[in-house]
């Protein structure tokens, strides 16, 4: 199959025929892993892993294993301290 990359605001994407997303069960905003091969020659995009909840909730093990490795927060500066608004 080919396909033609294009581009979206200041992104690129891929459009993938419907019958490949079903045969993946896979629907528009799908959450999907995407990665590049060891050889770098090569994208595997694959649905992601469900995080599995308790009594509704999402546990926070899944939370955080989810997190990208490497991340780090842009943090936030709060002033000074003292005299707070409420």
């Amino acid at each position: 199959m080919t396909t033609t990359l294009q581009a979206w605001g200041n992104s690129q994407g891929v459009r993938l025929p419907k019958a490949l997303l079903a045969s993946l069960r896979l629907e528009p905003g799908a959450a999907v892993e995407i990665e590049l091969t060891p050889k770098k020659d090569a994208i595997i995009v694959r649905p992601a892993k469900a995080l599995s909840r308790v009594r509704g909730r999402h546990r926070i093990e899944d939370l955080v294993a989810a997190i990208p490795r490497g991340y780090k927060t842009a943090g936030f500066e709060w002033g000074t301290s003292g005299r707070e608004v409420w």
